[in-house]
């Protein structure tokens, strides 16, 4: 695999790859995706808005034998408008197609399908009623997103969960706004709140909100809250310090030796050959040779007159 230029070495575990994905959703979507599992739920994966593919990577060790997994980026393409061009001028110029992909490859031995566009290019990519779980955190201006919730709901199973990012941050107002009024027009309905993200489905929510309660009760790495608002049973969560991400296979790069933590000093093998003073060269210079023969004799511990 070629490198993308400037690239100093390929990743070796999920936390070398660059990108948001705190620990506590990490351990969220291992245990959605597990108890999908669990449930013998199958359907196709979708995550519009990849970065360098941290979580793509995590989502994609839970792909299943005939499912289908579609990731969807505008890389290093033409923005369909100037203010995603300026959102994504801003915020993601290094990102680049290639540098997803050999992330992606240093823990898959085989890509996902990977659309590269504006995320507008999903529902006719998508399959409705196809997917299990759908993870949005690609534009973060409200017209994006807006429609990005409903390609999401158009493309979910039943029972089907879908993840905002981004939904409370101060910079993403536009995310926030998308996501509530989907809440409160739309007929999404909140399983549960991480500090960055919101878990949701267009279903019954209480069956998972039962299981995940339960789960997290027994947890002394995890703060839990229960609301209500606008006739809606909000479960927040919170990691607290010391929460260990869910165990995660290292990449195909983990045992080669890393340049840049092996290079050391190389240190000649014998001892140094002594360097002359600036004195000594000048008196080797100046004095007779005769003189200067004897004085490197009685240096050498032989008399004047020995060959």
């Amino acid at each position: 695999m070629t490198l993308v230029p400037d690239t100093t070495r390929p990743p070796r575990r999920l936390d070398d790859v660059p990108g948001w994905f705190p620990v506590l959703d990490q351990m969220l979507f291992e245990w959605f995706l597990d108890r999908q599992k669990s449930s013998g739920m199958r359907g196709d994966l979708l995550e519009v808005g990849v970065y360098m593919g941290k979580s793509a990577i995590f989502l994609g060790r839970h792909l299943q034998d005939g499912e289908r997994y579609t990731v969807c980026d505008l890389f290093e393409g033409s923005a369909p408008d100037d203010a995603n061009k300026a959102e994504s001028t801003k915020s993601y110029a290094a990102l680049t197609r290639q540098a997803f992909e050999e992330n992606y490859l240093s823990f898959h031995d085989a890509l996902p399908r990977v659309l590269q566009g504006p995320s507008s290019v999903v529902p006719a990519e998508t399959v409705p009623d196809s997917c299990r779980f759908v993870h949005i955190d690609a534009s973060h201006l409200y017209e994006h997103v807006y429609d990005d919730i409903g390609a999401a709901r158009d493309a979910l199973l039943p029972g089907g969960v879908v993840v905002l990012d981004d939904f409370r941050s101060e910079h993403t107002p536009g995310v926030s706004v998308a996501a509530w009024e989907a809440v409160l027009t739309r007929g999404l309905r909140p399983i549960c709140l991480s500090t960055q993200k919101l878990y949701g489905t267009w279903d019954d929510p209480g069956p998972a909100q039962e299981e995940l309660l339960a789960a997290v009760r027994g947890r002394e790495d995890c703060r839990l809250s229960v609301q209500q608002a606008a006739g809606h049973r909000i479960v927040r969560l919170k990691s607290k310090k010391g929460m260990q991400a869910p165990p995660f296979p290292p990449s195909r790069y983990a045992s080669v030796p890393d340049p840049a933590a092996d290079r050391t000093l190389t240190r000649p093998s014998g001892p140094a050959a002594p360097r002359r003073g600036r004195t000594r060269r000048i008196a080797a210079d100046l004095l007779p040779p005769v003189l200067t023969r004897a004085i490197r004799s009685a240096r050498a511990g032989r008399g004047p007159g020995a060959r």
